[in-house]
């Protein structure tokens, strides 16, 4: 049982920790390759250690200490790596100098710095996110490929192909200045939404959602927030986070069970959390033409502002939804101005336009749509459709209470 515990505890540390870990070690040695190796040797020693010695008090030191060990140990047998490494750092040094005396000792400096290095614009556009999401949140492969809508494989590949972009292009690892920042910054953001994503709505497990997740993606925001007080995007996804985990303690039962939105409880949300969210989305629209992230943000505002989902103001919410579909063409995005057309002008008029989905093959393997379809389907009474449509979401389904709940949603549609 002992060895159980400890197994638990060193998952929960690592869970925890790898974004700190691994970009500390990065910055030492200046490889991701190596930092990622010695990081899981860390890990592997204490799965021997811990259950005998006891989880430390200070497990993340304890990591960071034997990892740095291990890659110390391996520089010293591998005099070609560490010849690259030394150049490496070097260049590094010479490209970062030391922060000013003044600095916030508060904000991790090696998190952000590992941020834009997995966010240069060196690496492929649809690799940044996915490489970022891996490394700093410590996402599994399949996870990063599931919040992205492809593969395993295809995903393994790109962080082998990124991974050796930022190796062979000697992409330094620091904070870039205020010149590079624009073009930086919206890979960055989409990175810290992705973590929050499969957060609020874990990719696969036996829970929902995954609060330290979002919590974590919600400090990288503020500390973005701080860092870059005058980027109304940077407001408008802490606005969006704030206001969509503020609902988190009603959207799941006693037992788990997943809550839907028209029976949660709102006097459960987190209504100072929502106070901020409000705040923030004033921020991201005052001005110019307001980002993606602000327009996701009021969507969000309107939700929470509602006394119930009769009383939403779902006119505005369609009107957000076609603003945010011609920033961001996504058929996800699309998906959800359907769901919201459906509560504007009727289940027929959202089915309509789902259908019109089908063919999109970045919807292929994402359970929320054919879960949508079957839930129009049984407000319109075509039952047996219904139950075919819960049919396919359950097989593509990955969290133990949305399985639960779709199989409810089944039993409710299909004959005996």
């Amino acid at each position: 049982m002992a060895g159980a515990e400890a197994t638990a505890g060193v998952e929960a540390v690592f869970r925890e920790e790898h974004g700190r870990l691994l970009a500390s070690l990065v910055h030492r040695f200046g490889d991701l390759d190596l930092a990622e190796e010695v990081a899981s040797e860390a890990i592997e020693a204490a799965l021997v250690h811990w259950p005998v010695d006891g989880v430390p008090s200070r497990p993340g030191a304890w990591l960071l200490t034997t990892a740095r060990r291990r890659a110390v140990d391996r520089l010293r047998r591998d005099r070609v790596l560490a010849t690259r490494l030394a150049v490496l750092q070097a260049e590094a040094e010479r490209a970062d100098p030391a922060p000013p005396a003044d600095a916030d000792p508060d904000l991790p400096d090696d998190r952000l710095a590992l941020f834009f290095t997995c966010a240069h614009p060196a690496l492929p556009a649809q690799d940044r996110g996915a490489l970022t999401l891996r490394f700093l949140a410590g996402l599994t492969t399949a996870e990063v490929a599931r919040a992205f809508l492809v593969p395993h494989a295809t995903m393994a590949q790109r962080l082998v192909r990124a991974k050796r972009k930022i190796r062979d292009a000697r992409i330094p690892f620091r904070v870039p200045g205020a010149d590079e920042l624009p073009g930086r910054l919206p890979t960055v953001l989409q990175a810290v939404y992705s973590v929050f994503t499969e957060g609020y709505a874990a990719s696969s497990g036996p829970d929902l959602q995954r609060t330290d997740l979002a919590e974590e993606a919600i400090r990288l925001a503020r500390i973005l927030r701080r860092l870059l007080p005058g980027e109304r995007e940077v407001a408008g996804l802490l606005g969006l986070l704030l206001l969509v985990h503020a609902r988190r303690a009603a959207r799941t039962g006693p037992d788990g069970a997943v809550v839907l939105l028209d029976d949660q409880d709102r006097a459960r949300w987190d209504h100072a959390m929502i106070d901020e969210g409000r705040a923030l989305v004033v921020v991201a629209l005052t001005g110019p033409t307001p980002g993606p992230y602000g327009v996701q943000a009021a969507i969000a505002a309107l939700h929470d502002e509602a006394a119930d989902v009769a009383s939403t103001d779902w006119p505005q919410v369609v009107a957000l939804y076609d603003v945010l579909l011609g920033m961001v063409p996504s058929p996800v995005v699309a998906l959800n101005r359907a769901a919201a057309v459906a509560m504007r002008d009727g289940p027929d008029a959202g089915l309509a336009l789902l259908d019109g989905l089908a063919d999109d093959p970045r919807l292929r393997g994402y359970h929320l749509y054919p879960a949508t379809r079957a839930d129009l389907l049984r407000r319109l009474g075509r039952l047996d459709e219904a139950a075919a449509a819960y049919r396919e979401a359950l097989a593509l389904v990955g969290t133990e209470p949305e399985r639960a709940h779709l199989l409810r949603r089944l039993a409710s549609v299909a004959e005996d």
